[in-house]
């Protein structure tokens, strides 16, 4: 009998790559998803091109209801739905808490009342450890390190939310820890870093990567908050997807853990300052960015220590980031008169 397994969120970047990922392996799939993001319903089109098993339930995560009739009988639950930009969530906080955190605990709530105990895996964010301003940066000509950490940011770092997303984010993170503890949930959560890559409909504000590549196709200005030396570790969707996989084959290690999870210490980019030369060979012309100030809440610097999900999950990001922004580049290409139709 096949697993029946629920993505919110699912017509989303994550959420299609890894519905898609999942169908391919025979597993009864339902996406859960309000459509109302730029490039869902696309995503979707895409999935049922190949797979009319796909089920799609439309509804939003703040209905309740919706939720508790999404969740009743499945067997694995992947929490992906949220808003995802600091900067929206700063212009409309109540929004952001709305879905993030009060939608969070409906999930929650329906999975608790159903009693099932399905394994619920939670897309959680290092915004969670806020803008880290204890920690000593040192400045390099085209990067910000760390000075004393050497491997990244670990678990253990203490929370600090900063900003109303990463207030909404962080109460989610920490409801569907307790959740686990309190009503003996098999949920584990992964605090992510910047994940990129094909199906990636980023914007200015949320999915940088994408939005530099897109922006630069359709001749779109490009703004770069800060300086362009802010780094961040980025992770290929594929290594995002197979680890979520093994986090359900191993729930007997992965039960009840935080995870921090990104392209690690090897897998690390300054926003302009090394991608920009990065996306000048790849479109093979000179690429102006204009500078604006920074963004409340954003850290100079933002690198996963990604060494106990490696140790415990024998799991490793296998795609670099010049291999994985080419294949990023290289999609959006293919898809250049979708792009012109969205934005």
């Amino acid at each position: 009998m096949k697993r029946k397994l629920l993505i919110t969120g699912g017509a989303g970047f994550i959420g299609s790559n890894l519905a898609r990922y999942f169908l391919q392996k025979g597993f009864a799939v339902t996406v859960f998803d309000n459509f109302n993001r730029v490039g869902t319903k696309d995503n979707l089109t895409w999935l049922k091109k190949d797979f009319s098993s796909l089920n799609v339930f439309k509804g939003d995560i703040r209905d309740a209801k919706a939720i508790e009739q999404a969740v009743k009988d499945k067997d694995i639950v992947f929490h992906l739905a949220a808003q995802v930009a600091v900067t929206t969530s700063v212009t409309d906080p109540r929004n952001d808490f709305e879905i993030n955190a009060l939608g969070t605990f409906n999930l929650l709530e329906a999975v608790r009342k159903h009693g099932r105990k399905p394994i619920i895996i939670f897309s959680s964010t290092n915004k969670v450890y806020g803008g880290m301003e204890e920690i000593i940066i040192s400045e390099k000509k085209t990067k910000y390190i760390y000075r004393d950490l050497p491997y990244g940011i670990s678990e253990v770092m203490n929370l600090d939310f900063h900003s109303p997303y990463g207030c909404s984010k962080g109460a989610a993170d920490q409801y569907v820890r307790d959740y686990g503890r309190i009503y003996d949930m098999p949920t584990v959560v992964f605090r992510q870093s910047c994940i990129y890559g094909p199906r990636q409909f980023g914007i200015e504000d949320q999915g940088w990567v994408a939005w530099f590549i897109i922006a630069t196709t359709l001749g779109k200005p490009i703004t770069v908050y800060g300086d362009g030396k802010q780094v961040r570790d980025i992770l290929y969707v594929d290594d995002l997807v197979r680890l979520f996989e093994l986090a359900i084959a191993k729930i007997n290690i992965t039960r009840g853990k935080i995870y921090n999870v990104g392209g690690g210490i090897k897998n690390t980019l300054s926003v302009w300052q090394e991608f920009g030369p990065i996306l000048e060979k790849l479109f093979g012309k000179k690429i102006k960015a204009h500078f604006a100030s920074w963004r409340p809440g954003d850290q100079k610097v933002y690198v996963s220590d990604i060494r106990l999900v490696e140790k415990e999950l024998n799991w490793k990001p296998l795609i670099g980031v010049k291999q994985g922004i080419e294949k990023l580049y290289h999609w959006v290409q293919d898809n250049k008169t979708l792009f012109k139709q969205l934005l």
